[in-house]
């Protein structure tokens, strides 16, 4: 490959931060799944080299959620000791789509599509890397060139029984269910971003590590040094399951101070300590061991700990006033019973349907999902529970205004005009 597809950066720095062997240690184990070559990049680590660090995102979206986040904070990890962070936005790949860890074909996305998730991205990561010391690569500057024939080159280092041995498309054969030729090129895409950057390591989630084998495999059949690996823990979402955007299960990392406290109080009881290890890397080891233990011990209730552990996090990507307000509108809400601060506020209707409400204030985004939440007994008006969906309410029924509920965190209030 004779092509450079990116600018290097401080060209004359070329060593790293000499680091202690604590500090390698903690950066090859918390929230590590699995390192490969463990013993090469130690070494590499230990002598001062400055490595290329590589990661990838696909904007299959247009938020970053805290799962995402976690290997976001294990770049900033090797940044600060010195290391060429390169990031690599999947603007190609995010077209091929990956398949890890889906139970079905994922969507073609759009070049449309892709180019709005775009939009917020790098203020998303800005939050976490400091983007004026990294590169960042777009991946269709290079897959975008490549020919059917060198495609078919690059799939020469795989076998189709090493494709669908991968459990989710296993999986999916038995049900009978498609997988698209097109899911099964991007490994090859993912591990061309490899050779295109130089990476000496790539870091990705634990559902990743069949694409990063991809990049070694790359590498080797273009006669270049192979990359070492770290694949991060996967983070559950709020309910338990592995945290997803399509599953709704998720706490992105722009949610407002608000939300963010709010959804991390929603947690189950038996994450909380896994929350503490990958989503707060500013607290030390021995700060979330010595939490943990006085949790087991019975001294620090379950909800106390998430309460700390959502103004640690607001705190984390907010900073502490806005945590501290975030606290204290929580505590105003569900254990004074008051309504939050500020809220949307809309103009009544003189005659409305609870429905129409909902409608208005953006709380469903059908009738049908509107019935059921009343259905659910999640719905309240003017403080009263709302039992039926066809209620009517009249301008006179209410006073200058009224505060609509839905669910515990979502409010809107409704005044009358002038």
């Amino acid at each position: 490959m004779g092509m450079r597809y990116w600018t290097r950066m401080n060209k004359a720095k070329k060593k790293s931060a000499m680091p202690s062997k604590e500090t390698i240690a903690e950066l090859l184990t918390r929230g590590i799944e699995d390192v490969i070559v463990r013993e090469h990049l130690e070494h590499a680590l230990q002598s001062g080299k400055r490595l290329r660090i590589k990661h990838g995102i696909d904007p299959t979206g247009p938020n970053i959620h805290i799962g995402r986040a976690i290997s976001l904070w294990k770049l900033k990890a090797f940044q600060d000791l010195g290391h060429t962070i390169v990031l690599i936005i999947g603007d190609f790949t995010a077209q091929i789509g990956d398949p890890s860890d889906k139970l079905a074909k994922r969507p073609f996305i759009t070049e449309a599509q892709i180019k709005k998730n775009l939009s917020g991205y790098l203020a998303q990561i800005g939050k976490i890397i400091d983007l004026k010391k990294a590169e960042i690569a777009y991946n269709s500057k290079w897959l975008a060139k490549l020919t059917l024939l060198e495609t078919a080159k690059l799939a020469e280092s795989f076998s189709v029984q090493q494709i669908l041995a991968r459990r989710n498309f296993r999986d999916r054969l038995e049900r009978q269910e498609d997988i698209s030729l097109r899911e099964l090129l991007y490994p090859l895409m993912q591990g061309y971003d490899s050779v295109a950057i130089e990476a000496d390591v790539e870091i990705g989630g634990a559902d990743q590590l069949f694409n990063l084998h991809a990049g070694r495999a790359i590498q080797q059949h273009y006669g270049k040094p192979q990359q070492d690996i770290l694949t991060t823990q996967m983070l559950e979402g709020l309910d338990g399951r592995k945290m997803s955007t399509s599953w709704g299960n998720v706490v992105n990392i722009t949610d407002p101070p608000a939300d963010m406290y709010g959804k991390i109080m929603s947690l189950h009881d038996d994450i909380i300590s896994k929350y503490y290890l990958l989503c707060c890397p500013h607290l030390s080891l021995a700060e979330i061991s010595g939490l943990i233990d006085t949790m087991k011990q019975g001294n620090l209730s379950p909800r106390d700990a998430k309460m700390r552990l959502a103004k640690e996090m607001v705190s984390l990507y907010y900073g502490t006033a806005k945590a501290e307000a975030a606290e204290a509108e929580f505590a105003r809400i569900f254990q004074k019973k008051e309504a939050p601060s500020e809220m949307p506020e809309y103009a009544l209707p003189k005659s409305f349907g609870i429905i129409d409400l909902m409608e208005i204030g953006g709380f469903a985004e059908s009738k049908t999902e509107a019935k059921r939440l009343v259905e659910q007994g999640a719905v309240s008006f003017d403080g009263k529970e709302v039992k039926d969906w066809r209620m009517t309410i009249s301008e006179a029924d209410v006073g200058a205004s009224a505060i609509l509920q839905v669910g515990k965190r979502r409010f809107a209030r409704f005044r009358k005009p002038a």
